[in-house]
């Protein structure tokens, strides 16, 4: 008798505490990164997509959301297999590049280095091992491109949204420490990034500010999520921005799907652009998906790059974390075949090696615009499905 009361006391606290943490933790793990009034993508709570939200995680048909999360995890939904390791190349970049020169690396994943202008720019820097709260998330494939001391001294940082793979507050931190870079996000990861210890500067879609004389940085809208824990959700905004630069403007997409498709060329207004920066990968959760959302694939990419005005572009955010379910080197296979299907050129949008710097070349006129039409009935004859 005595050990079954003790038991069920046991039982009794477990329930209790089970009711105390579902009552306490969603507040607890809640955070108000941002207040203000109301605009056409913040309710006074949470920030939305105004061209429709669709960043909830789907599931394939016929499957249940837990059932299609724990295959996930464990890796047994079919997906095909990724290296554990990539060789990377890094290399040693100049402390600057003066003029109208420009010159970029591909660090990995959706971090970059520009340097044009006697200005050196760092997008989403993350040389975290890990893209994950407490030790987890997925673990890089590719080393950074870059070794963090060999980074010239960094001038200005875009951060486009909270997630642990785009804000990396270690690497912030450093970079903070280090070089006391100009910090520029969204509304609301201010207040995620002044909790380690490192300032910046928060703009709302279309508010900008000056970097240098002549140079300025715009805040513009692209079409994503944010959250760093469960009930965070959407609590900060998410962006991509356009530095605008003597000799063409740099874009950088941030982590994006194609939303309405019409923010590209609203951040093409601020000027003509040089160089983008545009993902193509992380868009596949179930066989031959094309676009998963707040992620774009290489179609989606494509559609990005012509409203932009199709300039000389680099495609991130694939091949260093795996995010999803399309093999490894999918995305830039898949991106040139697209490419070759719609007519474009392929050498404006090209895949870069990581740190392997890249020249890029003045203002010029774009080449025949993809079309469009042609792709969509390649897509639909299954002329792609091969490319898992």
């Amino acid at each position: 008798m005595r050990v079954f009361k003790f038991v069920l006391a046991v039982l009794l606290w477990i329930v209790v505490a089970f009711c105390l943490a579902a009552t306490v933790l969603p507040h607890f793990l809640d955070r108000i990164y941002y207040e203000g009034p109301e605009s056409a993508h913040y309710d006074g709570a949470r920030f939305f997509n105004p061209d429709g939200d669709d960043d909830r995680l789907r599931t394939p048909q016929g499957s249940g959301r837990f059932g299609f999360l724990a295959r996930y995890l464990l890796g047994n939904d079919g997906r095909p297999v990724w290296p554990e390791r990539v060789s990377v190349r890094e290399s040693k970049p100049a402390p600057r590049v003066d003029g109208q020169a420009m010159r970029v690396t591909w660090v990995g994943h959706a971090t970059l280095l520009v340097q044009t202008n006697g200005l050196n720019i760092l997008t989403d820097p993350v040389w975290s091992d890990r893209a994950g709260p407490l030790g987890f998330g997925p673990t890089r494939v590719a080393a950074p491109g870059i070794r963090f001391d060999d980074l010239p001294r960094i001038d200005l940082v875009l951060v486009s949204h909270n997630h642990y793979d785009h804000m990396d507050l270690a690497t912030l931190k450093r970079l903070w420490l280090r070089d006391r870079p100009l910090i520029v996000t969204s509304l609301g990861n201010d207040r995620v990034m002044a909790g380690a210890g490192v300032p910046a500067r928060a703009l709302d879609w279309g508010q900008s500010l000056e970097v240098r004389p002549g140079m300025r940085v715009a805040v513009t809208r692209n079409h994503h999520w944010g959250s760093r824990w469960f009930s965070d959700r959407n609590r900060a905004l998410w962006s991509s921005f356009v530095v605008e630069l003597a000799g063409g403007n740099f874009f950088f997409s941030g982590d994006t799907g194609l939303g309405d498709g019409k923010w590209p060329a609203e951040a093409a207004a601020l000027g003509p652009i040089r160089l983008a920066a545009i993902p193509i990968g992380a868009f596949r959760f179930e066989e031959k998906q094309m676009a998963a959302g707040s992620h774009v694939g290489p179609l989606g990419a494509l559609h990005i790059w012509q409203g932009l005005g199709q300039p000389q572009a680099i495609p991130i955010h694939w091949g260093t974390f795996r995010l999803s379910r399309e093999g490894y080197d999918t995305p830039p296979r898949l991106l040139g075949a697209m490419q070759r299907c719609a007519g474009a050129d392929s050498r404006r949008f090209a895949p870069v090696a990581i740190g392997r710097p890249v020249e890029i070349a003045p203002m010029g006129s774009p080449g025949p615009s993809p079309d469009f039409a042609k792709l969509d009935a390649c897509v639909r004859a299954g002329q792609f499905d091969a490319l898992r």
